[in-house]
Parts: structure tokens; sequence; C-alpha cells
């Protein structure tokens, strides 16, 4: 009787709570799969929805501009950010960091509408000329000077950091600021007045810059032969006599906040840093000068003028995890990351 009842039991636990119980985990497993799955599919969602979020903006003003091609004369009304993809591709190279080229898509932006705020051309709000207003290229230029496999990624990049920003500018005391920038400051910024004279913006002072040591812009050399040197400043300065053989007619008097040359003598005239790195082609005015036999040579540091946001500092601030509102109130001082449409 026992033998029976044992049997009856193992049949019923192997024919019918057996299989309930492999159920239940396989409920269990897939309640937790479907479970994982509606977890993924909500943060994609939400990365997408992110995503648009960062791409859409209702521009109240200012949403487009008038655009004067140089060269053809042509002026072409354009939308703002369109134009700004345009300028950023230019303006810094493409492998820098996006939080870099975040700071430098404000900073594009903030400067577009400090102009057409102030406008220079009559019939047009800004220009394509780099000397002039800001460096734009077409998009055909753009990808004809990049590697062919990475000419898309490359230009997705370029919008996601304008796209990421839209509506951004950079102001002091609700204005937007003339935001300068350059390639290399050689690890000190410059103040305007040392470069253009005037009275200069309180929001652009002197700030140093680590990092840039890495970079190729960061150092340059240039050799003259004396009768180059002479070649070249008589074009400014027709009464030029310099006496190679003494030390004293080719000295530097003084420097900037910036430690750069504010002035220069050559021979029987003195002549600003500014002035010297024009006339000789240096790449900016942060240099030294080594007198050689029959020659002059100029060791240079950093490239542009130094106002403002170095491109190849706010790429090492990158690098280092800084964001872009680190980046931007490192350069420019006293000022708000404000929307557009406030201002």
């Amino acid at each position: 009787m026992k033998k029976v009842l044992l049997y009856f039991l193992s049949f019923l636990f192997i024919f019918f709570i057996l299989p309930a119980l492999f159920t239940n985990v396989n409920l269990k497993v897939n309640s937790n799969d479907e479970n994982n799955i509606i977890a993924k599919t909500n943060e994609e969602d939400e990365e997408e929805n992110s995503q648009q979020k960062d791409i859409e903006y209702n521009y109240e003003k200012y949403e487009t501009i008038k655009l004067l091609h140089k060269a053809s004369g042509e002026v072409a009304e354009v939308n703002i950010d369109e134009y700004l993809y345009h300028v950023v591709s230019a303006e810094m190279p493409v492998d820098y960091e996006l939080e870099a080229l975040k700071a430098q898509s404000i900073v594009a932006r903030t400067y577009t509408i400090f102009k057409v705020k102030n406008k220079k051309h009559e019939e047009a709000d800004i220009c394509d000329d780099f000397a002039c207003c800001q460096a734009w290229v077409s998009k055909e230029t753009r990808f004809a000077r990049w590697e062919e496999s990475k000419r898309e990624s490359n230009w997705k990049k370029i919008q996601e950091a304008v796209n990421m920003t839209k509506g951004k500018i950079i102001v002091y005391e609700n204005e937007p600021i003339k935001a300068f920038f350059h390639a290399s400051s050689g690890g000190i910024t410059e103040i305007p007045i040392n470069v253009w004279g005037g009275s200069g913006y309180p929001y652009l002072q002197v700030v140093e810059t680590v990092g840039e040591d890495e970079y190729t812009q960061y150092a340059s050399q240039i050799e003259l032969s004396h009768e180059e040197i002479i070649e070249k400043l008589i074009k400014k300065y027709s009464t030029i006599q310099i006496d190679f053989d003494k030390d004293e007619e080719i000295q530097i008097l003084e420097y900037t906040d910036g430690n750069r040359v504010k002035t220069i003598r050559f021979g029987n005239h003195n002549i600003s840093g500014v002035e010297a790195r024009t006339i000789f082609g240096l790449r900016s005015a942060n240099f030294e000068i080594i007198k050689e036999e029959g020659k002059i040579k100029f060791t240079v540091i950093g490239y542009g003028h130094g106002v403002g946001m170095s491109q190849t500092g706010a790429d090492a601030m990158a690098k280092n995890g800084s964001n872009y509102d680190e980046i931007i109130h490192h350069y420019y001082k006293g000022v708000e990351i404000k929307d557009i449409n406030s201002i």
C-alpha cells in the first residue's frame, strides 16, 4: 500500500507540479526580458527625444541673417544655424573635442549677433571674409578638404555642436559681446587695447592657458637676412637705417601684459610688436629675436592676435573634462550665457 501511495505521489510531482514550476520560472524570465526590452526602448526613446530637443529651437528673432559673399558680391538670406555650420567648420578643426566645438559655436553665434546689431555692411549683416568678419566655407569646399571616409561623420559632428547650443549667446550687461577668438595664445591671452588700441572691453582680460604646447600652432620660427629685414621695413618706413653691427639697433624695448612685444627698435624707428608681426609675417606678436651672422631669427609663440578664446586652449580644456560653459567663462570675464530671445 505504501508503494502504491509513493508511486501516485511521484506521478503527481512529475506530470503536474514540476511543469508548473518550470512555467513559473519561464514566466518570470520572460517577464524580466520584456521589462528589460521596455526599459531599453524607453531609454532609447528618451535619448532620441533628448537629441530632438537639442535640434528644435523656436527663434523669435535673428532666425535668418543676410550673408555677403565678398568674392561674388551676392547677398544671401540664410538660417543662422545653417550659416554657423559653415563658419564652425571653417574656423575650428573638426577633430577637436565636441565641447570645444560647442564653445566655438556659441562664440560664432555671439559674434554674428554682435555684427547684426552693429552693422558694418549696408546691404548685409555679415560677410564671409575672415579678415573683415568671420570665415565661412561652402560644404562642397569643406568636403573636398576632408578625407572621403570621414566627410559625413565630420559634418554631423559640426551640426551636433551647433544644434546642441541653439539659441545660446554670450552677453555682458545683457548685450552680445564682441567675441574675439584666435588659434593659440602661447600660454597667455592679450587685452584688445594692446592690439587695436581704443579703450578695450571689460570682458576681454589677460588669462592663462595650459596645454597649448601639444599643438603645432604653438611655436614657429622665421629667419630673415639683413637685406630682407630692410626690404620689408622700407615699404613702410622709407627712411629706415639699421647698423646691424650694433646690438642696440634691433632691440625689444617693452612687453605687454600678455607677454607680447609692445615696442621694438629697428634702427632709427621704434614700431609696435603688432606692426612687426604684420611686416615680417609672424604668427603672433609674442616673439623673441636671435641675432646670427647675416640674419635675424624670430622665435614665435602662439598664433593670432591673442584676444579672447584660444581655440587650442579650449580643446585642451575640453580634453581635461571642461564643458563649453567652463571654457567660455575662462576666456570671457563677467559674462553670462543667455538665450538669444532674452536680449
